[in-house]
């Protein structure tokens, strides 16, 4: 009689720590999480662009671009090359220099056309809901590269860092929009010091080879 009397009262005993386990289960459930592999994967991508190099005074470029990227991961890709020609369009202050000065149109450094070459990191990836219609898969990356540029006196060589945006449209196209900042070097054509040339490109990118 007396050993049942102690297995029952055990078992009572039992009861509250078995409760407050599980509430504290419910609300701490750990660090078990479930996280969705990519719907687009990435492999070789054929790049059609606009951009404009918005910083000068004295001119604003306009320009179209072609570019290739290999991806090798999910993360990691390289634009093993891009090239670029600029439209330049004057801006009033160049035009009010040249009328009433008389300053040459050689004296103004304009970007003609550019090759170059980047790397990119694409740490991020998500998606997000529009209007709770449509569910739009994305990435944002960061470029690190190098450009030569034409200018109108000399070609010079740029050290660039950037990043940018993509959104997938489906799994051969998406959009891309990026914004790098070149830092030219002060070499060629008389040039004593440092520049910095500002681009802002949105891309069409094409997706082939990629077997997901």
């Amino acid at each position: 009689m007396h050993k049942a009397l102690v297995v029952s009262f055990a078992l009572v005993s039992l009861v509250p720590a078995a409760a407050l386990a599980q509430v504290e289960e419910l609300e701490n459930p750990g660090s078990v999480s479930a996280i969705q592999e990519r719907a687009y994967r990435m492999q070789h991508e054929l790049d059609l662009a606009a951009g404009i190099l918005p910083l000068d005074a004295f001119y604003k470029g306009l320009y179209v671009q072609v570019g290739y990227v290999y991806h090798f991961t999910d993360t990691f890709a390289w634009q093993v090359g891009r090239g670029s020609y600029v439209y330049s369009a004057r801006t009033g202050l160049r035009e009010q220099l040249e009328r009433d000065f008389g300053v040459l149109p050689t004296t103004f450094e304009e970007v003609q056309f550019s090759v170059g070459s980047d790397l990119m990191w694409k740490p991020f990836y998500g998606k997000l809901t529009v209007l709770n219609r449509a569910v739009v898969h994305g990435e944002v990356y960061f470029l690190l590269g190098a450009t030569l540029f034409k200018f109108t006196n000399a070609f010079r060589p740029a050290v660039n860092l950037g990043g940018g945006g993509r959104i997938f449209v489906s799994k051969y196209v998406s959009f891309r929009f990026d914004v790098t900042d070149a830092v030219v070097l002060p070499t060629g054509g008389g040039a004593t010091g440092l520049l910095n040339v500002l681009t802002m490109t949105l891309s069409l990118g094409v997706n082939f080879g990629s077997t997901e």
